[in-house]
């Protein structure tokens, strides 16, 4: 007995097949590989979240900086001025 399969579901098994050899997964890793990344054919990657972690590292050199920057500012100075006064 012969089973239809329809379109749609031939195509996501080829393009799983397809993803599954142009990663150069065998069999046996292949089935560890999440269902949504085997069926999604998407490379675009998870935009909102790189966003989100873009934003995130932004708040913290800024926080950060706020609280570092006096701190530094004297540090700097302080070894220009051991330095220029070596020199002269």
């Amino acid at each position: 007995m012969r089973t239809l399969i329809s379109a749609p579901t031939r195509f996501r098994t080829r393009l799983a097949a397809r993803s599954v050899w142009a990663t150069g997964l065998t069999s046996a890793s292949a089935s560890m590989v999440p269902a949504d990344y085997m069926d999604s054919g998407s490379e675009r990657g998870d935009v909102p979240g790189w966003v989100l972690v873009t934003l995130m590292t932004v708040g913290l050199v800024i926080a950060i900086w706020a609280v570092a920057g006096p701190a530094l500012v004297d540090l700097f100075n302080t070894a220009i001025d051991r330095i220029t006064s070596f020199a002269g």
